[in-house]
This record gives structure tokens, C-alpha cells and sequence, in this order.
């Protein structure tokens, strides 16, 4: 049995890229390299939800590619159950493969325009091998957990809405009956009622299923509304990492808390001259308490102003 602590691990993860060569570097064989994932190493307890949060560009996407084998690490090992995902072959290969799904960023690419939703689930209920009238109960069930009418099987992605085909595309993962779910940026290209449908459906399947998600995210309101611990991401790097409550509360990090400032001032304004005010949200405490949580420096007192409107953000989650 393998312990949770050791459920999901990754181990000096490292992906490099070759840059354009001219023909004096092909000839010489010495065309510069780009380290799109530099050394990361995590250890994912089962259950649990990971954030990784991080700017477009930081190796977020690119790291959620090596988690589900889409693409191959240059150096490091991917561990799923105390054993390298690398050394797979046939049927073990194939199970992992089932095990750990991802619903991917662009709903729209991501699924056939020229098939039906019915045929888009029945194809992966398919691979599991359950066909005939068992498939259908199976993609009947997958609509409602995910909170689709199953009247829209018949449609195609076009005709449905953007959390529409989302939600197809969470469905489409679950009918593998996964372990692991690794969301990438799955709410970036909805707006905010969308994003907190999205997110609840995803904290309701780790409830209900036991599932471990990997969310990824540049939004740190949507990461710390949901998440168990939370991953910050810079520069192919995971430079900070701890529960919602030491990130943001007390980011060590200077990429940290430069995030954590960067939360938009406008929708804390708007907020604070609403009836519900700043002290409800969070929790009768003053600024001057959070500051002094923070220190005193001015990269401290941006800190305390992003969690403040980061606070307020996360409200509209729920």
C-alpha cells in the first residue's frame, strides 16, 4: 500500500527546449537550450488539491503535460505510486494513462467540432471498455454529475457555451474513472459566474470521488478558494509552496508577493463601499493587524493590500 505522502511525486523535473539554430550551430552542434521546467520537485498527498499558480510563461502548462506523459521530461522522474511513470510499458502504461486525466485550457479546441457530446463521451467510456446500453447509463450519469442536462448530447461543442463545453470536458475525463485530475487553467476563459461554477463542480468531485486535482492557475483567488496547499511557479522554478494560509498570509518568496500585490485595487474598492464592508470579509481584522503580520517594509505592506483584495475576490466564488 503505498502512503500518501508518496501518492504522486515529481523529482527533479527538468524540460529544455532547443532554440532556432542557424547553420553555424547545426554544424557545431552547439545551439542554445531553454529550460522551460528547471528542477521541480513536489510530492502530492492523495485526496488532496494542489494549486500551482504562476504568470503566463512560468512552465505551468508545460509541467501538467510531463504529469499526464502528453510530453517527456529531459531529466527527472515522474513517480505514480512509489513507481517512475517512465518505466510503464503495455497494460501498466495503459492504466496510468486512464488514472490520470487533464482537462485542458481551450474548450473549444480540445473537442471534435464534427462529433456530438453523446459521441465524445461515448468514445471514452468506450476505451474502458463498457459498450451497449451500459455506456449510455454511464454517459447519462457523467452529465448529471457534472450538472449538464443530457438533452445536449445531441448537440455539437459549437452549439454550447463555454462552462457548457468545460463542464464536456471534465465529463470526458471522469468517464475514465481517474485517480488524478490535472486542470489547466480550466476557468481562464470564462467569465466570473462561469469560473465559480467550474470551481465548486471541481471541489464537489474531490468531495464526493476522493479525487486528487492538480489545478493550474495564474488566478490566485481561484487557487485560494479551493485548493490544500498551493504551488507558486517562476521562471520554470516552483520557488514557494504551503497551505493557502502561509502563502498568502506569509509569502517568504519576492515573486510571491509581488503576485499577491498585483490582485486588481478596483474590484476591492468597489467592495468596500458595499453594505457587507472589508471587516466582514475579513473576519473583523484591521489592516494595521495584517501589516503587522506582514512587517513594515514596503514589499510587506503590498503583500497585506494583495491578500485584502484577494479576500474579497474569492467571495465571488461561492
Amino acid at each position: 500500500m503505498v502512503q500518501d505522502g508518496r501518492f504522486f511525486e515529481l523529482r527533479d523535473i527538468r524540460k529544455e527546449y532547443v532554440l532556432r539554430q542557424s547553420l553555424l550551430q547545426r554544424l557545431t552542434k552547439s545551439a542554445p537550450r531553454v529550460a522551460a521546467v528547471d528542477g521541480v520537485s513536489l510530492s502530492i498527498e492523495r485526496g488532496a488539491i494542489f494549486g500551482l499558480v504562476g504568470e503566463s510563461g512560468c512552465g505551468k502548462s508545460t509541467l501538467a503535460q510531463i504529469i499526464v506523459r502528453l510530453i517527456e521530461p529531459t531529466a527527472g522522474e515522474v513517480v505514480y505510486r512509489g513507481v517512475d511513470v517512465a518505466r510503464l510499458k503495455g497494460e501498466e502504461e495503459r492504466a496510468f494513462r486512464h488514472a490520470v486525466q487533464m482537462v485542458f485550457q481551450d474548450t473549444g479546441s480540445s473537442l471534435n467540432p464534427r462529433k456530438r457530446i453523446r459521441r465524445v463521451l461515448a468514445e471514452a467510456v468506450k476505451a474502458r471498455g463498457v459498450t451497449g446500453a451500459m455506456a449510455e447509463g454511464e454517459i447519462k450519469t457523467l452529465m448529471h454529475q457534472v450538472g449538464l442536462d443530457t438533452q445536449l448530447l445531441q448537440r455539437f461543442p459549437h452549439e454550447l457555451s463555454g462552462g457548457q463545453r468545460q463542464r464536456v470536458g471534465i465529463a470526458r475525463a471522469l468517464a475514465m474513472k481517474p485517480e488524478v485530475l490535472v486542470a489547466d487553467e480550466p476557468v481562464s476563459a470564462l467569465d466570473v459566474s462561469l469560473q465559480g461554477q467550474i470551481i465548486n463542480l471541481l471541489r464537489d468531485l474531490n468531495r464526493e470521488l476522493g479525487l486528487t486535482i492538480i489545478l493550474i492557475s495564474h488566478d490566485l483567488a481561484v487557487v485560494a478558494r479551493v485548493c490544500t496547499q498551493i504551488g507558486v511557479m517562476n521562471a520554470g522554478k516552483v520557488v514557494e509552496r504551503g497551505s493557502p494560509h502561509q502563502v498568502l498570509l506569509h509569502p517568504v518568496d519576492p515573486y510571491t508577493r509581488m503576485l499577491l500585490a498585483s490582485v486588481p485595487r478596483g474590484l476591492a474598492g468597489r467592495n468596500h463601499r458595499s453594505k457587507s464592508g472589508i471587516s466582514a470579509i475579513d473576519g473583523g481584522r484591521g489592516a494595521g493587524e495584517r501589516l503587522a503580520r506582514f512587517g513594515t517594509g514596503k514589499g510587506d505592506q503590498q503583500a497585506a493590500l494583495g491578500v485584502d483584495r484577494l479576500k474579497i475576490v474569492t467571495t465571488k466564488i461561492d
